[in-house]
């Protein structure tokens, strides 16, 4: 039984959705413990700020709601700063040299100690953070902050694919699958809790089961998912080409809880760049396991992300992206300029590009996959498509659907009008009318 404190907590939580989950888990032991979690910093004791350190403007990001707080420190609206996460994992030691006014910079192996390190913090007692990242539990409660229909679902932990430009292995340690029983233990507590659609999510979501002894796969955890009563859909982010197998796509083409959408960060398509980069495969072959996707799961929709000014990228290497985005005619793709990140080996290459080229790089491949969205958005006019609701728009005065080709919050929406009456977390037949930018615009047919 939990004791009942009177402080409570004001939680920031940055970053990708693994780092959101483990921010869940905290606030449910902060809960436990009987502290209060509130979303006025005029009402809380102590701040946490669970932070991304992944690339540069994650770390600016961080350091700048780390400095709010500090403010609010200072200007006697809180008592104590405690900050976790990936930037804290990283360079922790100097986060407690450069800014005193923190109290606790927390490990990511230290998370499960968050309560005893608040309590310390709001005492005033010195914090070491220092733990090893795998230490860091994968199980446990949480408390979900996202709407009640859907949720991420973090599969494994880790990485081992060691990427030049990445600093992730160093901050999370080797990969770790969770085993299947305690992922569809938890698949099976957050459909009891009203979830209908699970978002499965690890760093690399197909190198999931390779070190399990058992022979699970990510297809075959899907498998078993799929049979739970409730759920609507399971969607996969986060794919590693190389490790799409048949038997995944198989089980996507042929199950119909499984969302037809996959997240594949190919980073680049010239094989010199790729080979830079740390990554196997070459463009020629993902863009033939493109084809392969689309041949074997008919209507899929595909989700990408890109560098470019890699260091040493030419024009014609540039060039050679730039026709594999035409060719492929992925239906979304993002793209990042590259970020130099302290301790990988591509912050030691040779020829790293001003920020001007890669500025007008980036300008270029947005202008071109506009095109390519837009096009894949209004041939989708007249068709019917099963959606589900996430919320009402007041600025839009409409719903704001999504189907299996959109995941929440970072791809594009339906838009249905107010008249409809529809119910947030409700799933709906929709005609799809036409176009709102690169969004839906549909009506109910039922």
């Amino acid at each position: 039984m939990s004791t009942q404190r009177t402080e409570k907590l004001y939680f920031i939580s940055l970053g990708c959705d693994k780092n959101r989950i483990d921010a869940e888990k905290m606030c449910y032991l902060l809960e436990e413990a009987g502290y209060g979690i509130t979303a006025d910093l005029g009402e809380a004791d102590a701040a946490i700020i669970n932070t991304c350190g992944f690339i540069e403007s994650s770390k600016v990001e961080a350091l700048n709601n780390i400095y709010d707080m500090v403010n609010a420190k200072n200007d006697g609206v809180i008592r104590a700063i405690i900050v976790t996460g990936c930037l804290s994992e990283r360079h922790g030691l100097e986060m407690m040299e450069l800014i005193p006014e923190v109290d606790a910079v927390v490990g990511i192996g230290q998370n499960p100690d968050i309560v005893g390190i608040v309590d310390r913090a709001l005492r005033g007692e010195p914090h070491d953070y220092r733990r090893s990242p795998l230490d860091l539990d994968l199980e446990g409660e949480r408390l979900i902050s996202t709407p009640q229909h859907y949720a991420f679902l973090k599969i494994a932990e880790g990485c081992d694919n060691h990427c030049t430009f990445c600093a992730i292995p160093g901050i999370r340690g080797r990969y770790r699958s969770r085993s299947a029983e305690s992922i569809l233990e938890e698949a099976r507590k957050l459909v009891s809790y009203g979830v209908r659609e699970i978002i499965l999510v690890a760093q690399d979501t197909t190198s999931y089961g390779k070190d399990l002894e058992n022979g699970d796969t990510l297809a075959s955890l899907l498998r078993s998912m799929s049979s739970i009563e409730g759920l609507w859909k399971i969607r996969i982010l986060y794919a590693y080409p190389e490790h799409i197998t048949d038997e995944l796509l198989e089980e996507m083409a042929s199950n119909d809880r499984i969302c037809r959408y996959l997240d594949i960060p190919l980073q680049h398509a010239n094989d010199q760049v790729l080979r830079r980069m740390g990554r196997f495969g070459s463009g020629k072959e993902n863009l033939e396991l493109i084809k392969k996707i689309k041949r074997t799961v008919p209507g899929i929709t595909l989700r990408s992300t890109f560098i470019v000014g890699f260091p040493g990228e030419t024009d014609e290497e540039f060039d050679d992206l730039i026709t594999f985005i035409r060719e492929s005619e992925i239906d979304r793709a993002g793209c990042f300029t590259y970020s130099a990140e302290e301790g990988t080996p591509a912050e030691r290459m040779k020829d790293q590009l001003p920020e001007e080229i890669k500025k007008d790089r980036a300008d270029i491949f947005y202008d071109i996959q506009q095109e390519i969205t837009a096009k894949l958005q209004q041939s989708k006019a007249g068709k019917v498509t099963e959606a589900v609701c996430d919320f009402f728009d007041e600025d839009k005065r409409a719903f704001v659907c999504r189907s299996e080709s959109d995941a929440p919050e970072d791809d594009l929406v339906i838009y249905v009008p107010l008249e409809y009456d529809l119910i947030p977390g409700e799933i709906y037949s929709l005609r799809i009318e036409g176009t709102d930018g690169l969004d839906l615009t549909a009506v109910p047919i039922d």
